[in-house]
């Protein structure tokens, strides 16, 4: 009973809360709704006045746009109507001027009648005058005028010969003026030193001794030292000296070098010949590859093979009468490169040439053929550019020149080899084999002279037109040519030109 009325009163507790509860919220609500109101309509108040606020200020706007609009209305009808009277203005003008131009377009009508009637006039005034010439002169009209036409043409040509002759000469004297003025500049800023060698070299010995050690017991020594080097050794009667003789100067360097090597060290028996010749080929071949890539280094010439470079550097060790040719191509290339300079063309194109158109020569006893030949075909075959390969070929004039670069090289060449003391020549000898070239050529019949020119290089030949006839001229250059092989000695190649020519002279008094 108890716990029930604890019950009981707990509900009856609820109850009494849960009125009261809702007596509180009946009046929260009364008044959040009173304030509802109230927030209502002061919104409403204020909504009205901004309205008013907003219909004023756009009633003021609205009258300004319009004051403004209607002042733009106002002057734009003043800028349309000073618009029209211009117009106005300016078709009266045109209106006047059309006027004018139909006044000169009947005047012009009018002296364009005119001036028809009087060529008309003119033209059978020319017609009969023409005529009466006709009949005075005895020829018609086309025929005088041919016949004018042809003196005229005559006189120009004769004026126009005359006149082609002059700048021929004048041309020739300017161009032989400037290619000495070329030639000796280039030659006057290139100084190349020159050594003389021979194709055997001596080798002193400390005593006639050494000799019998040299040729060993039962010439073994002597046997090997050839058949490893490849050259002869020459054992006479020369005291305290032996003799190199080689065709080849890298061989005989080679020997050369060997042979002091031994005489110095005393031991000489074939096992050291062997260890000294490889040795002194190994030195022989750093000094090529070394004399090869500062000859480029020193001109300048740059992306080369390195087996031109090598080849290049044998060059070294070869002689051309007393004449190095590794300096002599230096020379030319120098001269090649300053003559480019002078004519505006390519300097580095024309020292490359210039460098390789001996490069022939290092090789020319391995391999047949000319030494110019050769070099053209190494060079083609290393990836030299055409103009290189056509220089290389073409500078002793066979082929003939194609360029401007053939003919470079090939003055460059002939200014160092003919040059007073490049090259080892006495000139009794010189002037003595030139004699005998002029002489050889001269012996021929239907010969009238010959004339030895570039340093004994070329001949040429003027032979008569009366004895001889046109096909004759290729076999008399043939025959000349044979015979300068069998008879005479000379360095290089010797050009044969022979020409026949008919001269006919007039003078004018």
């Amino acid at each position: 009973m108890y716990s029930i009325s604890i019950i009981l009163a707990l509900l009856a507790g609820a109850g009494v809360g849960f009125l009261i509860l809702r007596i509180v919220d009946n009046a929260r609500v009364a008044g959040v709704r009173n304030q509802a109101v109230i927030l209502i309509r002061e919104s409403t108040e204020t909504a009205e006045r901004i309205k008013k606020e907003r219909l004023a200020e756009a009633r003021d706007e609205i009258f300004k746009l319009r004051e403004t609009a209607e002042r733009d209305i106002k002057d734009r009808r003043l800028e349309i109507q000073k618009t029209e009277r211009k117009l106005e203005q300016k078709e009266e003008n045109l209106d006047r001027k059309l006027e004018r131009v139909a006044h000169k377009e009947d005047d012009l009508k009018r002296r364009h009648e005119d001036v028809e009637r009087r060529v008309s006039e003119v033209e059978d005034v020319l017609r009969r005058q023409m005529e009466r010439l006709e009949e005075m002169a005895g020829m018609t009209r086309d025929e005088a005028q041919e016949q004018l036409l042809r003196k005229t043409e005559e006189d120009a040509q004769h004026v126009l010969g005359l006149r082609i002759k002059e700048l021929e000469e004048k041309a020739k004297r300017e161009s032989e003026r400037r290619a000495r003025d070329i030639v000796i500049m280039a030659v006057q800023r290139c100084a190349v030193e020159h050594t003389s060698d021979a194709s055997v070299s001596v080798v002193p010995l400390p005593n006639d001794d050494m000799k019998g050690r040299i040729i060993g017991r039962e010439g073994r020594n002597i046997r090997t030292f050839e058949t490893l080097t490849g050259v002869d050794l020459i054992v006479d009667d020369t005291p305290e000296a032996v003799t190199l003789s080689s065709f080849d100067p890298v061989r005989r360097e080679i020997a050369r070098r060997t042979l002091e090597r031994l005489i110095v060290d005393g031991r000489i028996h074939p096992a050291r010949i062997e260890t000294l010749i490889e040795k002194a080929r190994y030195e022989i071949e750093e000094q090529v590859i070394e004399a090869g890539e500062s000859a480029l280094l020193e001109l300048g010439v740059k992306n080369m093979h390195a087996e031109l470079s090598r080849t290049l550097g044998q060059l070294k060790f070869r002689y051309s009468y007393g004449q190095n040719a590794l300096l002599h191509s230096m020379e030319v290339a120098y001269i090649s490169g300053m003559m480019a300079g002078e004519l505006g063309i390519d300097e580095g194109l024309a020292r490359r040439a210039g460098l390789l158109h001996d490069l022939g020569k290092a090789v020319d006893h391995q391999v047949e053929g000319t030494h110019a030949a050769i070099g053209a075909d190494l060079a083609r075959r290393f990836g030299e550019r055409p103009e290189v390969v056509s220089a290389i070929a073409s500078h002793h004039d066979m082929p003939e020149a194609s360029s401007i670069y053939d003919v470079i090289v090939a003055c460059a060449d002939a200014i160092s080899g003919s040059r007073p003391g490049a090259r080892r020549e006495s000139l009794e000898a010189y002037i003595k084999r030139l004699e005998q070239l002029e002489e050889l050529a001269k012996a021929f019949p239907g010969v009238t002279s010959a004339y030895a020119i570039q340093a004994g290089r070329e001949v040429r030949v003027v032979i008569s037109p009366k004895d001889t006839n046109d096909g004759s001229v290729q076999k008399l250059a043939y025959d000349i040519a044979r015979r300068i092989e069998d008879e005479m000695k000379y360095p290089g190649q010797i050009k044969v030109t022979v020409s026949r020519e008919t001269r006919s002279t007039e003078y004018a008094k």
